[in-house]
């Protein structure tokens, strides 16, 4: 997920806003995003936020957090298309002002001149921003890669970055995510040749899990099935969305037509081809109801095949794992980038790094985009590239480009927010530590009655669900005991008037008993019942 502040003279730019997806150390969570919290409190001082692509993690959180902003909102067309369809979901496409920029153009935003320069990546319309202010200019990637062939779109404007560079670039903001990778990230146009060799060889059905985003990996898919007799569908909403998306800015004109997923059970079995979201395991798309048999109306069978046109996403690995295993215990052949050519990553390998600073030739360049050990290797490989500068920031840190040498100047608050059902609440709050508690250690909850002059009038009930079966065992009983004991203990004054004294004696009372009884610290509810 990405949330970029630019500050200058006071006021402030904002690149990119988007979302990450929860894993099993989240319980309850599919939905994370950064918490804008420094930015809110000097909302005044937003001159606007500009989206790089339409990538979630770039713009998924503008419908979640744009009403705490309320800023203008920079995008180009296909990127603008995209995110009014997520606004219109949740009611604010006419509210939020949206600026949609031609490719290659220019604005005056507050103290900023922006200039977008395009790029290659995995989904149409990439861009670097380049932000220029009297200071000097900074460049900021996005995600990015140099892509000859992408299919889809212009190749990157290799010659505009030269020229900003004679110019002068203060500061490159940059993508790390293949840091460790040699060579180059490779081609749209090698993956649809090794693809259409791969279709090839298969019977019977085939379907093809990829990103929805991947317009280019999509119209391969298409035209690579069409060569081989097959018809291709659109299996999952996101899919449908994004062709719509494409086809409404220009994209996909020559892509043989996408059939909807309730004609492609019509089709004979080697004449179809199904293009699937779900890549990453994720179990509510497309592909993961086919595989559990829970999808309306599409069926694979022993002899069909799945292709995986996909990286695996780090954290996703537990997940994609079960649902390969499950596809083939159903005789289903699970094809994927570890044994066959069928994906290119959309980040820069490192000659691409190396041409990208050849061209700018920054004097510092601040690594992005990737885990820890990602920032630090790309910071040694831009020392190696002759870049002077190449400082590894954490989130919540200040770092000032310019003037002088860069240096992290200061700490804001920074962190992450859940979407919780219809509220959004912090990552590192009493809400999602009491949930992880419970989903790690379970939870105990005791309920004490006593009667209005201070009597138990009845043992206090003991649940443990996921710990002990209550219904049949004797823990539950010795529990019960010891609580009532510890109850009877307490003066008759206070069991009589005060719920507070009795609901904390039950409370340590029941917490030594699961201690000393199962050996467990769950988390403890005490519930006092007057009668």
């Amino acid at each position: 997920m990405n949330l970029n502040l630019y500050g200058y003279a006071g006021k402030w730019l904002m690149v990119d806003l988007g979302v990450t997806f929860g894993d099993d150390r989240v319980p309850g969570i599919d939905v994370v995003m950064p918490d804008p919290g420094f930015i809110v409190e000097r909302r005044r001082d937003l001159v606007g936020l500009v989206l790089t692509h339409a990538h979630e993690d770039h713009l998924g959180a503008v419908p979640h957090l744009w009403s705490r902003l309320r800023c203008r909102v920079y995008a180009t067309p296909f990127t603008a298309t995209v995110l009014q369809r997520k606004l219109r979901e949740v009611g604010l496409e006419q509210e939020v002002p949206l600026t949609i920029l031609p490719m290659s153009s220019r604005a005056s935003i507050g103290p900023f001149e922006i200039e977008l320069v395009t790029l290659t990546h995995s989904i149409p319309e990439p861009n670097a921003v380049a932000i220029r202010t009297p200071v000097g200019t900074v460049v900021h990637t996005g995600d990015w890669k140099l892509d000859p062939t992408p299919l889809i779109g212009p190749t990157a404007d290799e010659q505009r970055l030269a020229e900003i560079g004679r110019d002068g670039v203060l500061a490159v903001i940059g993508d790390s995510t293949n840091v460790f990778k040699e060579g180059e990230s490779g081609s749209e146009a090698d993956v649809r040749a090794s693809l259409a060799d791969l279709m090839a060889g298969l019977e019977n059905r085939v379907a093809v899990a990829c990103f929805a985003s991947n317009i280019a990996r999509l119209e391969t898919i298409a035209t690579v099935a069409a060569a081989h007799d097959r018809s291709t569908a659109l299996v999952g909403r996101s899919l449908r969305n994004m062709v719509d998306a494409a086809r409404a800015n220009g994209y996909l004109t020559n892509c043989p037509p996408f059939l909807s997923e309730e004609d492609a059970g019509y089709l004979p079995r080697d004449k179809v081809c199904l293009i699937c979201t779900g890549s990453q395991g994720e179990p509510r798309a497309a592909l993961a109801r086919i595989a559990f048999d829970n999808h309306p109306h599409i069926v694979l069978e022993e002899g069909d095949s799945v292709i995986f046109s996909s990286r695996i996403i780090p954290g996703n690995e537990k997940a994609i794992g079960r649902l390969h295993d499950q596809l083939a215990r159903q005789g289903i052949e699970v094809l994927t980038e570890r044994d066959h050519f069928v994906h290119v990553s959309g980040h820069p390998a490192r000659d691409e790094l190396a041409r990208l600073y050849a061209h700018l030739k920054p004097r510092i360049v601040v690594p992005v985009h990737g885990e820890h050990r990602h920032l630090v290797e790309h910071a040694r490989f831009a020392l190696g590239c002759q870049v002077p500068h190449a400082p590894v920031v954490e989130n919540g840190q200040v770092l000032r480009l310019g003037p002088g040498d860069p240096v992290v100047i200061d700490r804001v608050t920074s962190g992450r927010l859940a979407v919780d059902g219809n509220r959004l609440i912090p990552m590192d709050g009493p809400q999602m530590k009491a949930r992880q508690r419970v989903a790690n250690q379970g939870v105990a909850v005791c309920t004490l009655v006593l009667d209005r002059k201070g009597r138990v009038v009845a043992d206090p009930a003991v649940s443990l669900p996921g710990l002990v079966d209550t219904e049949s065992t004797a823990e539950a009983e010795v529990l019960s005991h010891a609580v009532r004991a510890a109850l009877e203990a307490l003066p008759s004054d206070a069991r009589r008037q005060d719920d507070a004294a009795v609901a904390e004696a039950g409370r340590v009372a029941f917490r030594r008993a699961v201690k000393s009884v199962l050996g467990l610290k769950p988390h403890l509810e005490v519930l006092v019942v007057r009668v």
